[in-house]
């Protein structure tokens, strides 16, 4: 085959670099490289510093971030447990009540998530579930955001699951329950951490719903770093986006090798 010559290999990587890298790596470089800078007039910024990160680790950027890591941590685990066992009860049912559980869960996918923060916003503005004002108005819109991407990791992992594990499991007379906790679960172990560093990383960087959610006392980094560019501080708002890229980075490696220890089980 063409990627297996000398040739085929160069040509790859060519291909690669070149659509990598104007559309992925630049933009990135360019947030560091800024995040460093005091001045950008010319093709490459000047008066570097690190003045900006002092600003970006400190006060409300840190508590932005600290608000930041709780609500995807919250949403995620969250959205685990909904999306993880509707994918587990639409498995059991007919195609026509596996579709309609299809297109409830991906509904909030399919609209705009400023939609999403303004339906949240009116149905919990009043009793008997009155979150407005408070912080779990913003998990409970970004559980709703990234549960729809559990669900269908979830529901895919199952479809590929090979069914003697638990009818060996059912023939030695284990119950349903035990079945599910001892068989089926840890078979989806790595789908379900899969799944939890993508709500994660999601919810890290959701922006347009929260904007219409947010109370004063429960400001995520993403809005920190729109305040921040807003008011001219271009700088300062790169160096929370690259903390921000940073922390989201590492709970994705530290997810990545739960996974990895999972797969080989």
């Amino acid at each position: 085959m063409l990627v297996h010559s000398k040739k085929g290999k160069w040509a790859t990587w060519a291909v690669f670099f070149v659509l990598f890298l104007p559309l992925f790596a630049l933009p990135l470089l360019v947030i560091v490289a800024a995040s460093f800078a005091t001045n950008w007039s010319g093709a490459l910024p000047s008066g570097l510093t690190g003045s900006h990160y002092q600003a970006a680790t400190s006060g409300d950027a840190l508590t932005a971030l600290t608000t930041s890591l709780v609500t995807a941590v919250t949403a995620s685990v969250l959205a685990l447990i909904v999306g993880g066992w509707a994918a587990l009860a639409a498995a059991a049912l007919r195609d026509r009540g596996r579709r309609a559980m299809d297109a409830l869960f991906m509904l909030p996918v399919a609209v705009p998530s400023v939609v999403v923060g303004l339906a949240v916003l009116v149905a919990f503005s009043k009793s008997p579930l009155l979150l407005n004002g408070t912080r779990w108005i913003v998990i409970v819109a970004h559980t709703i955001l990234v549960t729809a991407f559990a669900y269908q990791s979830v529901s895919a992992a199952i479809v590929r699951l090979d069914p003697a594990y638990e009818q060996a499991a059912a023939s030695l007379g284990a119950r349903p329950a035990h079945v599910l906790w001892k068989v089926k679960l840890p078979l989806l172990l790595p789908s379900l951490n899969a799944a939890a560093g993508l709500c994660f990383a999601l919810s890290m960087g959701e922006l347009s719903a929260t904007m219409m959610l947010y109370p004063p006392d429960w400001m995520p980094l993403p809005v920190q770093i729109y305040a921040a560019t807003d008011r001219g501080s271009l700088f300062t708002g790169s160096a929370i986006a690259v903390v921000l890229m940073g922390a989201s980075l590492l709970v994705l490696l530290a997810v990545s090798r739960i996974r990895t220890r999972a797969s080989y089980r």
